[in-house]
């Protein structure tokens, strides 16, 4: 079939999501003439699938789109993160900590969405799914849409992005394929209404090493529950996925109410969720969100990772299409940016999203961080994603070993040293005061 329109726009987003909308408001914020291209006709489409966590790393960004008061006004939950390790509860101070936010993206995505649509400049194109790319010369110069009734527009534009997500037509269309890594874990949740895990509204977390478990108070006075045990234990959750969840939930150390809560929403599961990169650019086109850079959720960072992107690409690229220089060196900068701020935390997260056990690094940081507060507070800005990894890990690992040198040899009353082997395992009370007894 062949195109029977062609429309005009300095740039063309494929994927009306998180990141696809972050990126056509502030482009089109400067001046741009944007094509919002969205393959769901329904314009309170959601992603079904995803921890909805919004990292405090990208509170900032939705500041800027002027997204982080209606986010609150519909009932996101500011949280800070508690994380139970089998050396106890790791929970960084209140007084200084950043919250991070909840919300699920069926009330999160339509907001962004609709900002986006009210923005002059953006004209958002609903039910419509990219067929080919258009190229001109070596670089891409636009997209061909078709919609429900098997009508093709050609938008061109002088750049082209890929916002629509960890299996993106359009980077397949271009053909980046980028890389595979493996992934050693599988995910079921659902929602939950009942009473709340203590620690509410904060998220609470457990890794028993390598299982991992999660309870995270949300909008709507409802729970999300989830776990993301390893392979080897899929048999049992073919069976009976919520028998296994919850029984997965109800046998971790200090465990939340999930026995007394209701369910009110299907279990969801996902068996597949490897970790997929691609470069962020090629001549004349970027990737945004999860089409550049799909990670483990473990750690809840795509929802942030997609305002931040687009954040990053819009403004390296503003300069171009005000036509004060070429758009590939925007591209370039926007390359850098994002390879910078990312590179660290991914290496991180993708070792870690194999499956394996704590390594020696893990094991010190997380067992001092069930001990000091100084710890703690690190390693939550470090999951928030605040700082990269080289920043904090500099500092907070030679602090790690001092908190727990000072705990396994406490000096006896004399100034000497004496092994405290017992207490290697004993774990912290909640807001870091010692352990009775």
């Amino acid at each position: 079939m062949t195109a029977t329109e062609m429309r005009e726009y300095d740039a063309v987003i494929v994927g009306a999501s998180l990141a696809g909308c972050a990126a056509a408001t502030l482009l089109a914020r400067d001046g741009a003439r944007v094509a919002l291209v969205e393959k769901q006709p329904d314009p309170r489409a959601f992603k079904k699938i995803c921890t909805h966590f919004i990292q405090a790393s990208a509170k900032p960004t939705l500041r800027r789109l002027d997204l982080l008061d209606p986010i609150l006004e519909a009932g996101a939950v500011s949280y800070v993160g508690r994380l139970r390790t089998r050396w106890g509860w790791m929970e960084p101070p209140p007084d200084r900590a950043e919250p991070s936010l909840t919300l699920r993206r069926m009330v999160l995505d339509p907001i962004v969405r609709d900002a986006a649509a009210a923005t002059p400049g953006v004209e958002l194109l609903l039910g419509r799914t990219a067929v080919a790319v258009q190229r001109d010369g070596d670089a891409f110069g636009g997209v061909t849409v078709r919609d429900r009734d098997g009508e093709e527009t050609t938008l061109r534009g002088r750049l082209v992005v890929a916002a629509d997500g960890r299996d993106s037509r359009l980077a397949a269309l271009a053909g980046l394929e980028g890389k595979t890594l493996p992934h050693g874990r599988i995910c079921y949740a659902a929602y939950y209404e009942g009473p709340m895990p203590e620690g509410a509204p904060n998220t609470s977390a457990w890794n028993t090493d390598p299982q991992f478990a999660l309870a995270a108070p949300t909008d709507g006075g409802l729970i999300l529950y989830g776990v993301m045990p390893t392979k080897d234990r899929l048999p049992e959750f073919k069976r009976d996925p919520e028998e296994a969840m919850v029984s997965m939930i109800a046998s971790m150390p200090d465990p939340p109410p999930i026995r007394e809560a209701k369910r009110v929403a299907p279990v969801s599961g996902k068996l597949e969720m490897p970790n997929r990169l691609r470069g962020p650019v090629a001549p004349g086109l970027a990737l945004i969100g999860d089409a550049a850079l799909a990670s483990d959720p473990l750690f809840g960072i795509g929802c942030g990772w997609a305002f931040q992107s687009a954040e990053w690409l819009a403004d390296a690229v503003a300069p171009a299409l005000r036509g004060e220089e070429p758009l590939q060196r925007g591209l370039r900068r926007y390359r850098r940016r994002h390879r910078s701020e990312l590179r660290g935390h991914c290496l991180l997260i993708h070792s870690y999203a194999t499956g394996r056990r704590f390594n020696l690094a893990e094991r010190t940081l997380y067992s001092a961080a069930a001990r000091d507060d100084g710890v703690a507070e690190a390693v939550d800005v470090l999951y928030t994603r605040r700082r990269k990894p080289g920043r904090v890990l500099v500092r907070a690992l030679p602090r790690a070993v001092a908190v727990n040198a000072r705990h396994n040899f406490p000096r006896t009353g004399r100034g000497e040293l004496r092994p405290d082997r017992g207490a290697a395992s004993a774990p912290r009370s909640p807001r870091g005061s010692p352990p009775s007894g």
